[in-house]
């Protein structure tokens, strides 16, 4: 038997390299509003919080009061058309996936990613038919760091938060699963952005998910 009844994955720097795809689409609407482009580097470290934050840093750090209500609209246009542009899966994703799915345990993501660009993120990859549940940034009132996504899907699985794994990468996931009370295991290539990998209180952090409690060495 699997350790976990329910596994939660986040979604971009986890399972899905978008990182590249999410830059071009920030930096056209940069460019939109007559403001230099930024460097990817610096656009993954503003990844994890949605896409209106994502925005508001970029615009703030190119010296810009933009009204987000005004600029949001036209991101998202980018956003739609850089989606599919050139992600990846990790190393390991599909492997790690198929096996948690051949031991029959449930699977849900829960992203800050808007829910419509979800679906067709997972399908173009070929993982769409993995996950019996998708919680986007926009599908309730809170979003990570708040636990509360985490609690409402595990409550939709009649699990316990305790009892769950959490698999994210970047400091936003870590205080969810910390505020709902969810073990969370932890990767090294994602968008850390100031999470100190080191001596953070997860249960393991893997270079590749197929080094997940109870998918290496027969455990």
């Amino acid at each position: 038997m699997y350790p976990y009844p329910l596994v939660v994955f986040d979604l971009d720097g986890t399972l899905v390299d978008s990182g590249s795809d999410i830059a071009e689409a920030l930096n056209r609407t940069l460019q939109d509003w007559q403001l230099p482009r930024v460097a990817e580097a610096t656009v993954l470290t503003w990844i994890g919080d949605g896409v209106r934050r994502l925005v508001e840093q970029a615009f703030t750090a190119g010296g810009s009061r933009a009204d987000l209500d005004v600029v949001m609209p036209g991101f998202m246009v980018h956003y739609r058309e850089c989606l599919l542009r050139s992600p990846r899966l990790f190393d390991g994703v599909r492997e790690a996936l198929a096996l948690l799915r051949g031991r029959e345990v449930p699977l849900a993501i829960c992203t800050n990613k808007p829910a419509a660009l979800v679906q067709p993120l997972l399908e173009y990859l070929g993982i769409g038919q993995q996950f019996a549940l998708v919680l986007g940034g926009d599908s309730l009132p809170q979003r990570k760091p708040s636990g509360e996504p985490l609690r409402h899907i595990a409550a939709q699985f009649g699990v316990a938060t305790g009892d769950c794994l959490m698999v994210g990468d970047s400091l936003t996931d870590y205080r969810a699963a910390q505020d709902a009370g969810m073990p969370i295991a932890l990767v090294r290539y994602g968008y850390p952005r100031g999470l100190d990998l080191d001596t953070a209180d997860a249960v393991v952090v893997v270079d590749d998910l197929r080094a997940l409690p109870g998918l290496r060495d027969g455990e």
